[in-house]
């Protein structure tokens, strides 16, 4: 308010001394300008910001990254750096922009100058900053699983509808030319009836005991903790002070459910374009899997899952099948995997086992062409860039809200299976299971106040 003021005071009593220039330079008034820019807000500064996000969308000319936020100190300073010798060394200008540092998103979402935010914080904090970016009319790029639990995914999609923002989900399988390939080809009967769907997918290892530390300085815990149940602070069990290295919470059930959730997503929302299943959901699942007994991390080991969907397809998901999707029907299969492209250097998963990016039971349905009048995919060069000209085109992008939620919603349901060890029966329809209370008490969590989506004042 303090600012608007000033401006406003500044405005008026400048007003009759205002000289237009009698020559504009181009970049003002180019394709460059300043106007024609997408001014993006970084919310979290770690791994993946870093490799995969912040990279990713700077890339691109129309965006221009103009602030940062993070709890650490250390982090917020780093990512500051990290923009701007981005654009010193892209555009040659030293001063090219002063990225504006924030220990608070929701002061980040004040800022007018800003249209678009960034998400790459830690799996607990997305649905809330996503839903507040929105209501603040901002568009969003939010890193998967969209949501920690089903009911604050349905909301944060019901939300991002009702503001009309662009809302694209860090799905990024999907502008793999691979697996829209795959996904075609299935779509078009290539390997004839589909019945049957196999997804790799790896578990976490036990970790060790750790002892509780003092926080360190500069880091705001309580905040990082956020809707979750206050615990005392472990480095392993958070991020690394030193360095980017792949952090502690991903194994930990507080903030997050596991593989199943952190690349489960990826795999569900590639296998629900092959089965046409993107706007609903199973109706039944069963899952049976391996939990630590001892130490910090506590997320799933080893896993077997069971999906029947209503159109006949059942989907198989286990560490025991190659890290992709296995499109299994009455006349071949696909498999699909993302080759050698890894997001972060610390991908669990080695090239050497998802070496092949494409493969068939017979070479000939690979280079089947897809007619004019057959089924064809959503394409997209790059996740980043698409949601990027989606801001600008106001068209949907390749990854939006309601079909992240619905893939994040498996992967939620399979981790409920995982600890009731029982069939359950799914309406994808109302989002809830059938005749099961205690399953259905598991579709949210209770949030620690000030914290969670419960806790959000809508203007």
């Amino acid at each position: 308010m303090e600012r608007r003021k000033f401006l406003q005071t500044t405005m008026i009593g400048t007003a009759a001394t205002v000289v237009v220039p009698t020559i504009i330079p181009a970049s003002v008034m180019g394709k460059n300008a300043p106007s024609n820019k997408i001014n993006i807000g970084q919310i979290g500064c770690g791994r993946i910001a870093r490799d995969h996000d912040m990279p990713g969308t700077m890339q691109h000319d129309v965006a221009r990254m103009i602030a940062v936020c993070d709890l650490d100190k250390n982090r917020l300073a780093d990512g500051k750096k990290l923009v701007e010798d981005y654009y010193k060394k892209k555009t040659g200008q030293d001063n090219y922009v002063n990225a504006k540092m924030y220990d608070d998103y929701k002061e980040m979402l004040l800022n007018k100058d800003i249209d678009a935010v960034v998400i790459s914080t830690p799996d607990h904090w997305h649905a809330q900053p996503a839903i507040e970016a929105a209501l603040a009319g901002k568009h969003v790029y939010v890193q998967k699983p969209t949501s920690l639990t089903v009911t604050e995914g349905r909301i944060m999609a019901n939300i991002v509808k009702e503001k009309g923002i662009i809302l694209q989900v860090g799905t990024q399988q999907r502008s793999s030319p691979q697996f829209r390939v795959a996904a075609e080809l299935v779509r078009n009967g290539r390997i004839g009836r589909l019945h049957t769907v196999k997804i790799g997918l790896p578990g976490d290892p036990a970790g060790p005991e750790a002892a509780e530390m003092p926080v360190p300085k500069g880091f705001n815990y309580d905040m990082w903790l956020g809707e979750t149940p206050y615990v005392p602070y472990t480095e392993i069990g958070v991020h690394p002070q030193k360095g980017y290295d792949r952090p502690g919470w991903l194994r930990r059930e507080q903030f997050g459910a596991g593989m199943i959730t952190g690349w489960g997503q990826h795999h569900y929302d590639s296998a629900a374009w092959g089965m046409d299943t993107e706007l609903t959901g199973p109706i039944s699942i069963q899952a049976v899997a391996e939990f630590p007994k001892a130490g910090l991390w506590d997320v799933h080991g080893d896993f077997m899952a069971k999906a029947e969907y209503a159109n006949g397809i059942t989907m198989f998901t286990s560490g025991g099948y190659p890290n992709g999707i296995r499109y299994e029907g009455t006349e071949g299969w696909i498999f699909v995997s993302r080759g050698d492209y890894v997001a972060s250097a610390s991908d669990p998963v080695s090239k050497a086992k998802s070496s092949k990016a494409l493969d068939a039971s017979d070479p000939k349905i690979l280079t089947s062409v897809i007619g004019e009048n057959e089924i064809h995919l959503y394409k997209s060069d790059e996740q980043h860039g698409n949601w990027l000209e989606c801001i600008q085109t106001k068209k949907e992008p390749i990854s939006p809200a309601e079909i992240g939620h619905r893939a994040c919603s498996i992967c939620l349901i399979t981790h409920i299976a995982m600890k009731l060890n029982r069939k359950l029966r799914w309406n994808p329809g109302t989002e809830r299971f059938e005749n099961d209370d205690e399953a259905n008490s598991m579709l949210s969590r209770q949030e620690r106040f000030p914290y969670g989506i419960s806790n959000i004042r809508r203007k």
